[in-house]
């Protein structure tokens, strides 16, 4: 055991705010963690792989105690910041799409549907609101021959692995999404799309109710490893036994995986409400997702009143890497150039709607597409780098990382530890100039379906 120290080389910052969560009626924050206190088991991080993990050490730890450290308020970091899509089948959110690099791994499927099955549960115990998690399916869709192209090899794999796709013409589409833009879908049912801040409030309320401690806006600035280790935060220590890492890429601001992760921010826009007007002149069904054919063209998604949040819709576009894990000014003013653009090509209707919200939110993704999984040390155990995916592969995460943590044997834990390690990067500064030259690339390759 290495009784040294780890500082903290900095906190998390993400550029604008988190929009999922600040339209939704303002809560009673939890407390800071304060003082000296005692846990039998410590996660930091509050997000889908905290509270996945926290909800599995429920259950397996017979009355033992459990506490989440969040650095900000729940569901203001990268929680927050996601689209919301909970996805089964493969998909093409990966090193490859950022970097050129890396492979897509399709056996990934029962996994995923474990992870989504878990997040329903959730829902279902801890009674969530209606409408915090839909099973909607996405469609993947396409503007252009090369993204009918690529929307067909889809299907054909889909038809291989015997898995359900409905392929949609452009009358489809405009039925679907009220926008004429597109000309070609693939819906899979089996996706489930969730409001994601809203999941992350109500997941902390019902583990909250089940005796879990939840402190926010309490960043741990040291570790000390040892029996038990002292988790530093700024107004208190917490002393623990056993140790869980749910905080994605900032994990190696703790010195872990180093040269191992890329930090990729994504861009998003959200519309303000839309006026009963504007709902009639768009048309298409209440509540829709639009994955882009292309993996760096655009993501929409559409979403019906929620909690009086009102009907809105979000565009996704523009992806940079950023391995400071900070985003500068010069990215926000692209993502809003580019996804204005976006949005005005497929809503000509719903011209004049302004974005009331602009926001960054940090991926970590692995050039091999695995996971920063597994014992660390000795009684820490590390549950981070999602590869894009953080509703789905963050919930299976914290499952998996509880599960081994508790000595809870399990074939899918077996198949989930059956990934090899992240892989080394290239050195610096040769990352990150050729993967921001390969996103620009794939941006222009996307054409209109940016």
């Amino acid at each position: 055991m290495n009784n040294k120290t780890i500082q903290a080389r900095r906190l998390p910052r993400d550029p604008g705010p988190a929009a999922w969560n600040s339209i939704l009626p303002s809560r009673p924050s939890y407390a800071q963690q304060e003082g000296d206190i005692d846990l039998d088991w410590a996660i930091i991080g509050g997000g889908f792989a905290g509270m996945a993990a926290a909800r599995e050490l429920h259950k397996l730890v017979n009355g033992e105690s459990i506490g989440i450290i969040e650095a900000c308020g729940l569901a203001d970091g990268p929680s927050g910041r996601n689209s919301g899509f909970m996805i089964d089948l493969p998909h093409e959110l990966n090193a490859k799409s950022y970097t050129g690099s890396g492979d897509q791994n399709a056996d990934q499927i029962h996994l995923n549907r474990l992870a989504i099955e878990y997040a329903c549960s959730m829902a279902d115990e801890f009674g969530f609101a209606k409408g915090t998690v839909a099973r909607t399916g996405r469609v993947t869709a396409a503007a252009t021959e090369h993204g009918r192209k690529h929307v067909m090899d889809y299907l054909k794999h889909l038809q291989r692995i015997g898995e359900p796709g409905t392929l949609m013409s452009a009358d489809d589409m405009r039925d679907y999404t009220g926008s004429a833009f597109y000309h070609t879908g693939l819906f899979m049912p089996g996706t489930v799309m969730i409001q994601p801040a809203a999941f992350i409030r109500q997941a902390a309320d019902g583990l909250a109710s089940l005796g879990v401690k939840i402190f926010e806006n309490s960043p741990v600035v040291a570790i000390t490893p040892g029996n038990p280790h002292v988790l530093q935060t700024r107004k208190g220590k917490v002393r623990a036994r056993n140790l869980i890492l749910a905080v994605n890429g900032h994990i190696q601001s703790f010195g872990y995986f180093p040269s191992r992760l890329l930090h990729v921010f994504t861009y998003a826009s959200m519309t303000r409400k839309l006026t009963n007007d504007e709902i009639r002149r768009l048309g298409g069904t209440d509540d829709w997702g639009v994955l882009p054919a292309d993996p760096l063209g655009t993501t929409v998604r559409k979403v019906s009143d929620f909690m009086g949040c009102g009907h809105r819709i979000v565009i996704r576009n523009h992806a940079s890497l950023n391995q400071s894990l900070e985003a500068g000014p010069a990215n926000m003013a692209r993502a809003r150039k580019l996804q204005q653009i976006s949005f005005d090509n497929r809503f000509p209707m719903l011209k004049g709607v302004e974005m009331e919200h602009l926001w960054g939110g940090r991926l970590c993704l692995s050039m091999n597409s695995v996971h920063a999984f597994g014992e660390l040390e000795q009684r820490v155990w590390s549950a981070c780098c999602q590869n894009g995916l953080g509703t789905v592969k963050g919930t299976l995460a914290g499952i998996m990382a509880a599960r081994l943590a508790t000595g809870s044997r399990s074939v899918d834990l077996e198949k989930f530890q059956q990934q090899a390690a992240p892989t080394r990067l290239m050195p610096e500064p040769f990352l990150s100039i050729g993967a921001n030259a390969v996103m620009r690339f794939k941006e222009w390759q996307a054409g209109i379906e940016l």
